[in-house]
C-alpha cells in the first residue's frame, strides 16, 4: 500500500501521525449536536411525522439513511416536527447502548427525506464545514473514534455517552478531493469484504443444514442404508427399520415439576440450577455444572423439593415458549453433579435404560418436534403440558444401535464444527481486516489516491 509523502504529529494518542495536509479538529469545531423531543408516543389531532430512531442506526452496515428505509410514524406538534426535521448530510447518532463496543455509531442522511425527523433516542449532528457526503459515514465510524466514545462512556445497566464527549471527540480531516477518492475506495473495497463474509456466513447455514440432515436419518432411518424397512404406521414419520419400534414417551419417562421459585430465588452459590430461560438461549441439548455457569439455589430445596432434583441423565423440557419454534426445547444433565431443574420446567426421569444422547439427539428432529407443535396452545406464549408431551412418539432402535449411532452423528457433528471453527475464524479475520482497513485509510496511514 502507497503512504503520503509527510506525515505530522496529529496530537491524538490514538491516531498518531497523519498526513502533512490533513487536518484535525474536534467534532463541536465542525458542526453541533442537537437532541430531540420527539417520543414514539401517538396523539390525536397532532401531525404525523416519520423518525429516525436508534434502530435505524444500531445494525446499519451501509451507515446511510435513506428513502429506501422504513421508518416509524408518530405523531408530535408541528413546531418538534420543524425544529428535529433532519436534512441531506446530517449525521445521526446513538448515545446510548447497552454495550461500550455500541456507543456512538452513526449514520447519515444521504437523501432528501421529507417529513422526517429524529427521535430522542439519537443525537443530530450539523455540519458547519464542507465535508463529502459519503466520507460523513467513515468521519466517525473507524476503530480511533469509536474507541474514544467506548473509553468515555459510563453506565452500568446502560451505556451513555455525553454531549461534551461527542463534542471534544477528535477527527481527521482530509482535502475535500481526497475525502471523495477514501469514500469510493473504502465503498468498494468494504462492499468486496462484506460479500465474501456473507458466503462464508452462508457455509455456516449449510454446515448447520448439513448436521440437520445426518441427525435427522440417523435417528430416524438408522446408518445401516441395507437393513428392512417397515412401515411405522406414522404418518409424520413414514418407513423405519424393520426391528425397531415406536414407544410413547410415558413408556420411557416418569414426569415431575421443576422447583416453584422466581429470579429472586437464585444466587451465586448453593445447588446449581437450570431454569427454562437458560433452555432456551443456554444451555439446550444438554447441561453440564461442571462446564455451564448456572446459578443457584439453598439446599433447603433438597429437603422440601427432592422431586424436582435432577440426577445424570434425566430430562427438562421447558414447559412455556414466546414462539412455535421453541417448543419442546429441552436439556438433559449430562452430568453427575445434582442440579435442579428451576421454573417453568417438566422433567422427564427415565424408567427403563437407554441411550440418553440417542434420545437427546431425536428430541431435536423435526418429527418429535412437530409432534408437540401440532398440539400446543397459545399466540404469545405457547404452553407445553405433561399430557402434550405423555402422548408423544419416540423411536426406539435396540440399545446396541443407539450407541453406534450416537457415535456416528458425534462423529460427523466433530468434523462439521471443525470446518464450522475455520470458517468463524475467516469470518473473524476478515471483520478485523475490514475494520483495520477503514482505520488505516480515514487516518492517512494508507494512500488511496494517485
Amino acid at each position: 500500500m502507497k503512504k503520503y509523502d509527510s506525515y505530522k504529529d496529529s496530537g491524538i494518542e490514538w491516531i498518531g501521525e497523519i498526513p502533512e495536509h490533513w487536518e484535525e479538529c474536534r467534532l463541536g469545531v465542525i458542526g453541533g449536536f442537537t437532541s430531540s423531543g420527539i417520543d414514539k408516543k401517538i396523539v390525536e389531532d397532532e401531525p404525523t411525522v416519520k423518525i429516525i430512531n436508534y434502530t435505524d442506526v444500531y445494525g446499519n452496515k451501509e451507515k446511510i439513511l435513506n428513502t429506501e428505509k422504513d421508518y416509524m410514524e408518530v405523531t408530535s406538534p408541528q413546531s418538534k416536527i420543524n425544529q428535529h426535521s433532519v436534512k441531506k448530510g446530517d449525521l445521526i447518532f446513538t448515545p446510548s447502548s447497552e454495550t461500550k463496543e455500541d456507543i456512538g455509531l452513526s449514520a447519515v442522511v444521504v437523501d432528501d427525506l421529507d417529513n422526517t425527523a429524529f427521535s430522542y433516542h439519537v443525537l443530530r449532528f450539523q455540519f458547519n464545514k464542507e465535508v463529502n457526503l459519503l466520507f460523513k459515514k467513515y468521519l466517525c465510524n473507524n476503530y480511533p473514534v469509536l474507541n474514544y466514545f467506548s473509553k468515555n462512556s459510563k453506565g452500568t445497566t446502560r451505556q451513555i455517552l455525553g454531549r461534551e464527549d461527542f463534542k471534544n471527540a477528535k477527527v481527521v480531516i482530509p482535502p475535500k478531493s481526497e475525502q471523495t477518492a477514501i469514500a469510493n475506495f473504502l465503498d468498494l473495497k468494504t462492499s468486496e469484504i462484506d460479500e465474501i463474509i456473507a458466503d462464508k456466513k452462508r457455509l455456516l447455514e449449510l454446515y448447520e443444514e448439513e448436521k440437520t440432515a445426518i441427525i435427522n436419518q440417523a435417528v430416524t432411518k438408522g446408518i445401516n442404508p441395507d437393513v428392512p424397512m417397515k412401515d411405522s404406521g406414522i404418518e409424520w414419520l413414514g418407513e423405519i427399520p424393520e426391528h425397531w419400534e415406536v414407544k410413547r414417551f410415558d413408556y420411557l419417562f416418569d414426569f415431575s415439576r421443576g422447583l416453584p421459585i422466581t429470579k429472586a430465588d437464585l444466587r451465586d452459590t448453593g445447588i446449581p440450577c437450570v431454569s427454562y430461560g437458560e433452555i432456551h438461549s443456554k444451555f439446550g441439548f444438554d447441561v453440564d455444572p461442571n462446564r455451564d455457569l448456572l446459578k443457584c439455589v439453598d439446599d433447603k430445596y433438597l429437603v422440601t423439593n427432592d422431586k424436582s432434583l435432577l440426577q445424570s441423565g434425566d430430562f427438562v423440557f421447558a414447559d412455556t415458549s414466546e414462539d412455535l419454534e421453541g417448543s419442546g426445547n429441552f436439556t438433559y444433565l449430562n452430568s453427575s453433579v445434582p442440579t435442579f431443574a428451576g421454573y417453568h420446567t417438566i422433567i422427564g426421569k427415565p424408567i427403563i435404560e437407554f441411550e440418553r444422547r440417542y434420545v437427546a439427539y431425536y428430541f431435536n428432529t423435526l418429527p418429535f418436534r412437530n409432534q408437540v407443535r401440532s398440539k400446543v396452545s397459545g399466540t404469545k406464549v405457547f404452553s407445553i403440558t405433561q399430557a402434550i408431551l405423555k402422548f408423544t412418539n419416540i423411536i426406539f432402535p435396540l440399545i446396541s444401535e443407539q450407541q453406534e449411532i450416537v457415535d456416528y452423528i458425534d462423529n460427523e457433528c466433530a468434523r462439521i464444527d471443525s470446518k464450522k471453527e475455520r470458517t468463524e475464524k475467516l469470518i473473524e479475520l476478515l471483520t478485523e481486516y475490514r475494520t483495520a482497513l477503514i482505520s488505516e485509510v480515514v487516518t492517512g496511514k494508507i494512500k488511496v489516491i494517485e
